[in-house]
């Protein structure tokens, strides 16, 4: 069944029209699927129970999904649960795709819920489709035998009915209370309103130290040439090559090219660099003080 072409009224009333497949049936035909991969019979498998997928996904319209979005995520879930399912455990198909069905489901749901991840252990996934019934039943029994909670009672309540921790639900809690904003909202009703990004502080250079910067830098390449200037043509190019470069260049491959030893070129290099400080030091105290 092409899941991407049918709205979910047309899905099912397809679904509803599919045969309805007895045990033998359903054996065979998960059979044929594992060892001969008929994909005949698979299409037979998942269109038999597309009913049951559907019936899960609109289970989670209150989650605000799209109901077509959800049954496709429920289509896919059937079909990991054909890939996945092994006839001779003795199992009915539809008692193993449930879960992977409903897996399917819930993994959609908590990853369009927000913008923001809501979670992904087993404890958040739990306490994200359980927390408000939970909370909800526990309230209501508190308040029939005249029991008063407070929010840290009733956490501890919640983490000991889902078997999670108290972190988790006080996290969760936090995350099931607010809804997205957009920062280029307006902090408020008025129309010259500032918007929330605007409050944000910016991590970025300011003015002032982006030109002292730029001034540095600009300082450091004019010393950066007057020092070459100080060298010979083989020089220049031991330092351009070692120190210049992205990717500076070994003493064996510059040995090599120039027909010197790994030694001799590291001797070169280091009287070079000798010279370029010896230059560096003859110019007045400014180069002295900005580097103390």
């Amino acid at each position: 069944m092409a899941l991407d072409t049918f709205n979910d009224q047309t899905l099912s009333r397809r679904a509803m029209k599919a045969e309805l497949l007895d045990a033998e049936t359903e054996l065979r035909l998960a059979y044929a699927w594992r060892d001969q991969r008929d994909e005949a019979a698979l299409h037979r498998l998942i269109t038999a129970y597309m009913r049951l997928a559907i019936s899960m996904a609109s289970k989670f319209k209150r989650y605000g999904a799209p109901m077509n979005d959800l049954i496709q995520e429920a289509g896919l879930g059937l079909m990991k649960a054909a890939e996945k399912f092994d006839p001779d455990r003795g199992v009915r198909f539809s008692t193993y795709a449930v879960w992977w069905i409903k897996a399917s489901i819930q993994d959609y749901v908590m990853r369009n819920w927000s913008m923001v991840r809501t979670g992904s252990t087993s404890s958040q996934k739990s306490l994200f489709f359980n927390l408000r019934r939970v909370q909800a039943r526990l309230e209501r029994e508190a308040a029939a035998s005249g029991m008063a909670l407070d929010r840290h009672q009733l956490r501890q309540m919640i983490s000991t009915e889902i078997g999670v921790p108290l972190h988790d639900v006080e996290m969760m809690e936090g995350r099931l209370s607010g809804s997205d904003y957009s920062l280029n909202a307006t902090q408020s009703a008025e129309d010259e309103g500032r918007e929330w990004i605007d409050a944000l502080e910016d991590g970025g250079a300011q003015a002032a130290e982006i030109v002292e910067n730029s001034h540095d830098t600009a300082q450091l390449r004019e010393w950066l040439l007057f020092a070459m200037n100080a060298l010979n043509e083989r020089e220049r190019f031991i330092v351009r090559e070692r120190k210049l470069r992205d990717e500076s260049r070994t003493l064996e491959s510059l040995g090599t090219e120039l027909g010197l030893s790994k030694e001799r070129v590291r001797q070169l290099e280091a009287a070079a660099f000798a010279k370029m400080r010896k230059t560096l030091e003859s110019q007045s105290g400014e180069v002295h003080a900005f580097f103390a």
